[in-house]
């Protein structure tokens, strides 16, 4: 392999992950969509409730509701959690 070859490969291997997609927007659109949902789930268990004190919703489907909402809420809480201690560990972290 003579020089300039090599040299082109180095640069062309250089400038490689400047061409690969930006991670951080994949993470946005997941983040978005992970809202949307739990926001969804919230407003079908509003629904539900709101069905069941009119004697419109079944209560096995009221129960069913508020135990995906128990399960969305406390996923939240965790994640919230889990991003609060990544941030201390960050401020703790000598510079």
């Amino acid at each position: 392999m003579d020089v300039k070859s090599l040299f082109a490969s180095q640069q062309y291997a250089a400038l490689k992950p400047a061409t690969e997609p930006d991670p951080r927007e994949s993470v946005a659109e997941s983040f978005s969509k992970i809202t949307e949902d739990f926001a969804q789930t919230l407003k079908s268990t509003e629904e539900t409730a709101m069905g069941s004190m009119y004697g419109d919703a079944d209560p096995h489907a009221l129960v069913e509701a508020l135990s995906q909402s128990q399960l969305a809420v406390e996923t939240a809480v965790t994640v919230r959690n889990r991003v609060v201690e990544a941030y201390q560990e960050i401020l703790r972290m000598p510079v």
